[in-house]
């Protein structure tokens, strides 16, 4: 009887199992599921059908799986839908090391419809952290093996990205080999023409780092070329990257929206290198390539960030053409004639060439400096361009939450350096503040002279500064107040001018002072002052062997006129031989150099034939910054003293 009443107490639960297993239904446990995914996720989570089939590989199975919009969008469509997905779960490897391992999975017709407003609001963050409150680790995640993907479609509409493209995505299976995951964009972004193809690997355990996940991507965004060809040996971490990128395009600038970086415009362009990811950045080593007429070379490096991307980039030159830069200050760059020119590029430098500007007009775009800040450093070995001065370059660049800093600009002439320090603060008007210094330090003249093709000796150094409220060069030059030294000692007069003002306006203008063509510096002292807009000159004397001139007036930084005399005066004075003062009028762009007549030039001219009219003893100081100590200018100077 013992045993009947132990076979009747074990056999009654194994009855109840059997009754149990016989009706369950696993779709009893899809509201638990559903909870606690949209717990989990911030937003609902539905499936119709859950089936198990058990063993030591269970295979799970749900249909209609629904993952909602957060709270604010439409709940149709969805963020994502799939009408069928599996997924193979070791149960051996759970119980025995406690390790999920997933072998296949398996998604049919997945669709994505990713979603972000113009107001900054998306249906794409979700924001999911761990059980301590920080992001979750991707390295407790599953292991996954082969992942099929049959018939995916995403749909990408970001207002923020001007960007409205479809992927069509899925899996194929080589002969012998996991499947490979396939992907084609088309549509648009930064409302430019997008197409897209990727080829990459199988997604058979994506931290094996035994195995290299090999990566294929063509991109084509508007004009703009992408390639990039190579593997990556952990793609979850990004790490172990080994890729080839190879850019190019008509213009940098249109970069800014796939870099999130704001990138002037330039000429056109084309750089390789290689890519790959460390310690939080993005790098684009080893990098080789052109931009417009000038060569370019270094490394680049952008370091994601929810508030602002960094970039970080050493950039160096062989030999750079500055017109390719022209589009880093306000106008336009590049040459007529560059190969892989736009039409809208050469409308563009002819309308500049037509224009009775000089100075940028464009505006600097504030909101798209705070956009990621910047640290640049660029050198150029050798400077080209026709009646060029300049040997060399250096730039240091830092951009920190819309703030700009030059800290130095600086050129070399021969033995000696143009440089400057600037800082430009954007103000709540949308404009920026400006402050900087600059310094002429023994200058070669002979190197001046040179790019004029000629022959000399001597030496130009200056001061200036200049504070300033703008949007744009023009406008901060045509508001703003300082002032500018320049002083010269040596070398040719004819050579000087020739190269300074260029040829057709320095050989006009040696004609009408009347000096001989080769004529000896003494000394050449400008002294201005820039009040509101208005380039004031309170001394402006050259010295020569045999001349001295003597100069006035005004250059309207805002309209970019000039209203200037000039007059000449033989050191061996006679009344007969006074010259009529020259004036020198019209836009910057094209000065005019007339003689002018009447009383006033005769009194003008008997005025400086009496004497010379000596510079200031307080710019001594000045010129010995400039040219050096005991200089011809030094003892014009104490002459005045």
């Amino acid at each position: 009887m013992r045993w009947r009443r132990w076979a009747l107490g074990l056999g009654l639960p194994l009855l109840a199992l059997a009754v149990l297993v016989a009706v369950f239904r696993w779709d009893w446990l899809i509201p638990i599921i559903e909870a606690q995914a949209s717990a989990r996720l911030g937003r609902p989570v539905t499936l119709a059908h859950l089936h198990v089939r058990l063993g030591r590989v269970t295979t799970i199975t749900a249909e209609e799986i629904r993952l909602g919009n957060p709270s604010g969008f439409d709940a149709e469509p969805p963020f994502a839908s799939i009408p069928r997905a599996s997924l193979d779960l070791d149960l051996g490897a759970l119980l025995r090391s406690q390790t999920v391992v997933i072998p296949t999975v398996t998604l049919e017709r997945p669709a994505l419809e990713v979603i972000g407003r113009a107001d900054g609001t998306d249906n794409y963050s979700f924001g999911i952290a761990g059980p301590s409150g920080k992001a979750a680790d991707p390295e407790a995640g599953p292991r996954i093996g082969a992942l099929r993907i049959a018939d995916g479609t995403v749909h990408v509409a970001i207002s923020k990205l001007r960007a409205d493209f479809r992927i069509a995505l899925g899996t194929e299976d080589p002969p012998g080999q996991p499947p490979s995951i396939l992907a084609e964009a088309t549509g648009t972004y930064a409302a430019q023409p997008i197409t897209a193809k990727l080829r990459g690997g199988a997604v058979l355990n994506l931290r094996d780092t035994a195995t290299p996940w090999p990566v294929a991507l063509d991109l084509a965004n508007g004009p703009t070329r992408v390639v990039l060809r190579g593997t990556v040996r952990n793609p979850v971490a990004l790490s172990g990257a080994d890729l080839r990128l190879d850019l190019a395009g008509p213009d940098m600038g249109l970069l800014s929206p796939l870099t999130g970086v704001v990138i002037p415009a330039t000429p056109p362009f084309r750089a390789s290198g290689r890519l790959d990811y460390a310690e939080g950045a993005f790098r684009f080593t080893d990098v080789k390539g052109r931009l417009g007429r000038s060569d370019i070379g270094g490394r680049f490096s952008i370091t994601p960030s929810r508030e602002r991307p960094v970039l970080d980039a050493d950039v160096v030159s062989e030999r750079v053409d500055l017109a390719d830069l022209s589009g880093f200050v306000g106008g336009t760059p590049g040459r007529v004639g560059t190969p892989g020119q736009t039409a809208q590029q050469r409308q563009a430098l002819a309308r500049a060439e037509a224009s009775p500007r000089l100075l940028p007009t464009a505006p600097i775009n504030v909101p798209r400096l705070r956009a990621a800040d910047i640290h640049l450093r660029y050198r150029a070995a050798s400077i080209v361009g026709q009646g060029m001065p300049f040997d060399s370059m250096q730039v240091d660049l830092d951009i920190e939450d819309g703030t700009i800093r030059l800290h130095p600009v600086q050129f070399g002439i021969g033995k000696g350096r143009l440089g400057g320090d600037f800082v430009l603060v954007p103000q709540e008007n949308g404009a920026l503040q400006a402050k900087g210094e600059i310094e002429l330090r023994q200058v070669d003249i002979s190197r001046l002279m040179q790019a004029a093709g000629s022959r000399g000796a001597g030496s130009l150094g200056g001061v200036g500064r200049i504070e300033a409220t703008g949007r744009s060069l023009s406008d901060m030059l045509g508001h703003g107040d300082g002032a500018l030294t320049v002083v010269a000692v040596g070398g040719e007069l004819s050579s000087l001018l020739v190269d300074l003002s260029g040829l057709q306006f320095g050989n006009a203008l040696l004609s009408a002072l009347g000096i001989p063509d080769r004529t000896k510096i003494e000394c050449l002292i400008g002294d201005f002052t820039l009040r509101r807009g208005q380039l004031t000159t309170r001394s402006l004397l050259l010295d020569t062997e045999s001349h001295v001139v003597n100069g006035s007036g005004t250059a309207d930084m805002a309209r970019e006129t000039l209203d200037w005399r000039l007059r000449t005066a033989s050191k061996r004075f006679s009344v007969g031989s006074l010259p009529a003062p020259i004036a020198i009028t019209g836009s910057f762009k094209n000065p005019s150099i007339l003689p002018e007549v009447g009383e006033l030039a005769v009194r003008g001219g008997a005025a400086v034939g009496l004497g010379i009219l000596l510079p200031p003893l307080a710019l001594l100081p000045t010129i010995q910054l400039g040219v050096g100590e005991n200089s011809d200018c030094e003892r014009l100077a104490r002459r005045a003293g």
